[in-house]
């Protein structure tokens, strides 16, 4: 082969294998420009975004850990969308009625009882709104919390039965039944964070039960636990309140909507879980609600 025929044929080798060089190289950072153009969707907010890489076991494995990823995002945004939205009809509720009753009275024709009656009304959302302010205070305070602080012993029956004279304005009103059967129980927790259980759990039962009801509140003690139980004869609701019950917000079926969950029985919950206890409610639609707490004894 002549010299002229080898430099060709070197030529003809080094300009192919360039080609090859660049094709295959195209081919090969294609999954990776997949990965970093899907990377910049959701840095944009688009958490629907999914990648399918074939071919590659470790892009493979990126591809379907970045796709659970975006899934847990997208909940965590839907999340956030419904408690923003919750959160701003649960505080709009109690103002427009407040607002409204205080134009009310500006109305120099309003007789004595008219005007007594409005002000019950601002009072009784002032209350709702400092309760919800409250709870979201306190909900804050514990929901990363992993330890409980400030332990001691105290009577839980004791307590209970303070909670229950603190809120007898609200069940004297609707003329309520109590129904109480509180065993001594000496515990050894936070008695402020425990009182937060009871005050939420007992008020709800208060507020969707009937006029002239009854409320059974029972607190038992056992070798494998102490258990405590709240009934009430009211509204109930349906299987899928139940098991959305102890979302922040949520707002229940059509029969709850007047006056929602607020935050109280989230609040519960994490309260429950960070005593290591048990929370759990049944429920049937005008059968009333039962919710019961159940704490292992260590």
């Amino acid at each position: 082969m002549s010299q002229y025929h080898l430099g060709a044929f070197s030529f003809f080798c080094i300009v192919l294998g360039t080609t090859l060089t660049i094709f295959f190289s195209k081919k090969a950072l294609n999954p990776l420009r997949q990965v970093i153009d899907a990377t910049h969707q959701v840095a944009g907010g688009d958490f629907t975004t999914k990648i399918n890489v074939k071919g590659i076991v470790e892009l493979e494995e990126l591809s379907t850990s970045f796709n659970k990823m975006t899934h847990e995002l997208e909940n965590i945004e839907t999340l956030r969308s419904d408690f923003i939205n919750n959160f701003s009809h649960e505080l709009k509720t109690p103002l427009v009625s407040i607002r409204g009753f205080a134009k009310l009275l500006k109305n120099q024709q309003l007789t004595q009882e008219e005007r007594e009656e409005y002000l019950n009304i601002i009072l009784l959302e002032s209350d709702r709104l400092a309760g919800l302010s409250t709870n979201l205070l306190t909900l804050s305070k514990y929901e990363h919390l992993d330890i409980i602080p400030e332990k001691a012993l105290f009577q839980l029956d004791e307590q209970i039965r303070r909670i229950l004279v603190l809120l007898e304005p609200k069940w004297a009103a609707k003329q309520l039944d109590l129904d109480v059967d509180l065993e001594p129980v000496l515990y050894h927790g936070n008695a402020d964070l425990m009182a937060h259980i009871w005050l939420n759990l007992i008020d709800n039962a208060i507020k969707f039960s009937e006029q002239n009801g009854t409320i059974t509140v029972k607190l038992v003690q056992a070798d494998n636990g102490i258990t405590f139980l709240v009934k009430d004869e009211g509204i109930g609701m349906s299987e899928e309140a139940t098991q959305r019950i102890f979302e922040k917000f949520y707002q229940g079926d059509a029969s709850h909507n007047a006056q929602g969950y607020g935050i109280g029985l989230a609040l519960v919950k994490r309260l429950v879980k960070l005593c290591d206890g048990q929370i759990t409610v049944e429920s049937q639609p005008g059968a009333g609600s039962t919710f019961t707490v159940i704490f292992s004894v260590k």
